[in-house]
């Protein structure tokens, strides 16, 4: 059973029917108390940072009890940045935490100047290492990304992407992980990360 938190943020429609054409079980949890039933755990979203003001503490307990039984996470774009220790965009809420780092604006640089921000449509992902998540991914393969902050370079980071600066686009460790991009609006390719991640958490109880 995946839990798909909705916090206001958009897209579960999107997501729910890329999840649906790889027959899961999806449920959308009003409580916490709703997580205990969750093997797998989803937080998408789009928009301000400030949006995940709405995963409150009583929501951040949850899902780190959660982890601690063994449940697997997934961010996807806004979801991602918030496994974070927090982004620029609202710099008085933190993220989860859970990977190290601030998410940054995209910006201009002097080798790309007229950078367009946000960064919207296809782009490519490079691979820095081999995962799970990435697995039968092609470096190379073009994914769907709409969003004006970033997260760094860190040791977890599954793929990366430049648009004027280098990013994480996605980031995986142990049973944790998150694309920048969205992978329900990101064709084949997308769903393979998708159906790869459910994947190698295909063990949780």
């Amino acid at each position: 059973m995946i839990a798909l938190v909705d916090y206001g943020a958009g897209n579960l429609t999107s997501v729910r029917k890329a999840l649906a054409a790889l027959d899961c079980e999806v449920i959308v949890p009003s409580s916490v108390d709703e997580l205990a039933t969750a093997s797998r755990i989803i937080v998408p979203g789009v928009g301000h940072f400030d949006r995940t003001r709405a995963i409150d503490e009583e929501w951040r307990g949850a899902i780190r009890a959660a982890l601690e039984r063994g449940v697997a996470l997934f961010g996807i774009c806004l979801g991602m940045q918030w496994l974070f220790e927090g982004s620029e965009e609202a710099p008085d809420l933190p993220g989860l935490g859970v990977f190290r780092g601030v998410c940054v604006k995209l910006s201009p640089t002097r080798t790309s100047p007229t950078l367009k921000v946000p960064h919207v449509g296809w782009n490519s992902l490079d691979l820095p290492r081999t995962t799970d998540l990435m697995h039968e991914v092609e470096p190379g393969a073009q994914v769907y990304f709409t969003h004006s902050f970033a997260a760094p370079l860190v040791p977890e980071s599954a793929a990366t992407t430049t648009y004027g600066t280098t990013f994480t686009s996605a980031v995986e460790q142990g049973r944790i992980a998150g694309v920048q991009f969205h992978p329900e609006k990101s064709g084949d390719v997308g769903l393979r990360i998708l159906r790869n991640w459910l994947l190698m958490n295909s063990r949780v109880p």
